[in-house]
């Protein structure tokens, strides 16, 4: 399974990607072949998955450190977003050939068997470097922590967004006197400023994108929608399913209303009907730097609470040690070092469009100014993950497995309460279904920070 709309940003590598580096003073683009630079003393084989404009923003901070750190060379590997790239990190692991340093989704990290595949974070060396416990969100912190000890330290949080254009929505007198769109608090108030959109926007376009065949996509929204809800998913032992059907089937029905009361297309190409003059699309922050890069008069906010409470889907992109059985050292400070850098100096990052997870970036002037940034910074406070279980994070068994189904109900293959209750069904067999990587249930894999 290939990333979602992997080709567009890819597009960003010389538009997008350079323009940033640019705007922040780093060097454009790098390489990680020099990384066995003269003088250096110590190496840091560093693994990642970022393209287009995000692995220009990388680079760019790599090099920067490489110019701070002469006596640290980073040899950084990009390789194949999504389950190729796990895989073979897994591999290395196991085979004890892993890299001092590598990113990885929160969402994955204990189905990664922590302890066996991943290395914990030195607390102490962190903090020699900068990086302390409370300049996270707690509930971003603790995500990484398993069994009492930190696994993964979060770069950033990267969030679903309801993307709006400007200058329809003032048509439809749908802007606030700040600029912004008015706030939305219900289902009913939603599909009132869709109608109100609809009226004015041009002909031939949609008026929402909801990627609805897209199995990412609609099970990012549904685990935002649900959550709005406050429903749950497995009590804290992992040995119970609480996942509630009927709210399931609320989520459901409401993305269905989108389809059949004619907002969506089902099958357009979302960002560049939203780029064309579609009102509304909603699409990762990610794409905060393809929107910018054609200069439209648009803004971006968290998904709307229509069921009454914030809530909008979020994954992080976080640093990971993978086990090595000698680790310790000079290469496994300069990694601490390494990862505290890039995390410490990450508005590079957040012109990207992602949200820093180090706080005291949050505050500084610079980032205060970015747009639309600063408008959707607060989703950090209301963040709706996925459980904490091994077949969970970006790309999961849980994705793979659920995604489809809630697509087969926007689309209208299946009636949402049927499709709720499969999904619980589905649930229930996860939750007792064993992780390849080391053989335990979510109960046994102690994956309750």
């Amino acid at each position: 399974m290939g990333r979602p709309e992997l080709n567009r940003r890819q597009l960003l590598a010389t538009a997008g990607g350079l323009a940033v580096a640019g705007s922040f003073g780093f060097a454009a683009l790098g390489t990680g072949a020099d990384a066995l630079a003269s003088g250096a003393d110590t190496r840091v084989r560093y693994w990642n998955l970022f393209s287009g404009g995000d692995g220009a923003n990388m680079i760019a901070m790599l090099d920067a450190f490489r110019k701070e750190h002469p006596d640290i060379a980073v040899k950084d590997s990009t390789l194949q977003w999504g389950n190729p790239f796990y895989t073979k990190l897994a591999m290395a692991a196991a085979g004890n050939r892993a890299p001092e340093l590598s990113v990885m989704h929160m969402g994955r990290v204990a189905g990664f068997s922590p302890g066996r595949l991943l290395d914990p974070w030195d607390i102490d060396l962190l903090a020699k470097y900068g990086v302390r416990q409370q300049d996270y969100n707690p509930a971003l912190w603790n995500r990484g922590v398993i069994d009492g000890k930190l696994y993964a330290l979060p770069l950033d949080i990267h969030v679903q967004l309801c993307f709006y254009r400007r200058d329809v929505l003032k048509k439809a007198d749908l802007l606030g006197d700040d600029g912004l769109m008015i706030p939305v608090t219900s289902t009913d108030e939603w599909f009132d400023v869709l109608k109100k959109a609809k009226k004015v926007q041009k002909k031939g376009l949609q008026t929402i994108g909801l990627w609805t065949n897209d199995q990412n996509f609609q099970w990012w929204f549904f685990v935002a929608f649900y959550t709005q809800l406050g429903g749950e998913w497995f009590n804290d032992a992992r040995t119970q399913v609480l996942f509630d059907a009927d709210k399931a089937t609320q989520v459901l029905e409401f993305f269905r209303k989108h389809v059949t009361d004619g907002y969506v297309i089902p099958g357009a190409p979302t960002g560049e009907q939203f780029i064309n003059g579609a009102p509304f699309t909603w699409e990762g922050n990610w794409s905060v730097p393809v929107f910018s890069g054609a200069e439209l008069d648009y803004g971006a906010t968290p998904l709307p609470p229509v069921f009454g409470r914030q809530a909008t889907h979020a994954e992080s992109h976080s640093f990971v040690l993978p086990h090595q059985s000698g680790r310790g050292g000079a290469t496994n400070e300069a990694a601490h070092e390494l990862a505290a850098y890039v995390v410490t100096h990450a508005l590079q990052w957040a012109a990207g469009g992602h949200i820093p997870a180090y706080r005291p970036t949050l505050s500084t002037g610079a980032y205060k100014k970015l747009t639309p940034q600063n408008e959707y910074v607060s989703a950090m406070n209301h963040q709706a993950t996925e459980p904490k279980v091994w077949f969970a994070g970006s790309t999961g068994v849980l994705a793979q497995d659920l995604g489809p189904m809630v697509v087969s109900s926007t689309m209208g293959s299946a009636k949402p309460a049927t499709v709720a209750q499969r999904m619980k069904k589905e649930l229930a067999k996860l939750l007792v279904s064993k992780n390849p990587m080391d053989g335990r249930t979510a109960a046994q894999g102690g994956a309750v920070a």
